[in-house]
């Protein structure tokens, strides 16, 4: 009997942990333009807890899911910022727009994306 118990405890501890998982979907803008911009935008931010991260170009939309008990928002477009692209809270450092290609370097005179 304590078996059973103690299976169904295991059971329920499992199905609980798997329906309470920490995972999101967001949104956000990034300044870019071409498939370079692309690549090195989905790589900064591929990183411990994002499953998931799509930069479309023509629209400048980041859709990136991610573990909510590994990382958050801020740290996802951090580092977007820190591979030298612009996002709607933080803009990348001059030095690292500056090193990205000529092809990639975008209209940096409006400082917030809208």
């Amino acid at each position: 009997m304590k078996k059973v118990r103690m299976m169904m405890m295991l059971v329920m501890t499992v199905i609980t942990t798997s329906i309470f998982a920490q995972s999101k979907t967001e949104t956000f803008k990034v300044n870019g333009n071409c498939g370079m911009c692309k690549s090195r935008i989905e790589k900064a931010v591929k990183t411990e807890g994002v499953t998931k991260a799509d930069w479309d170009v023509d629209s400048k939309i980041m859709t990136v899911s991610y573990d909510t008990r590994k990382t958050n928002m801020d740290e996802i477009q951090k580092k977007v910022a820190a591979a030298g692209h612009d996002t709607e809270k933080f803009a990348a450092e001059a030095d690292a727009y500056q090193k990205l290609p000529g092809c990639c370097k975008y209209d940096r005179r409006n400082e917030k994306l809208d």
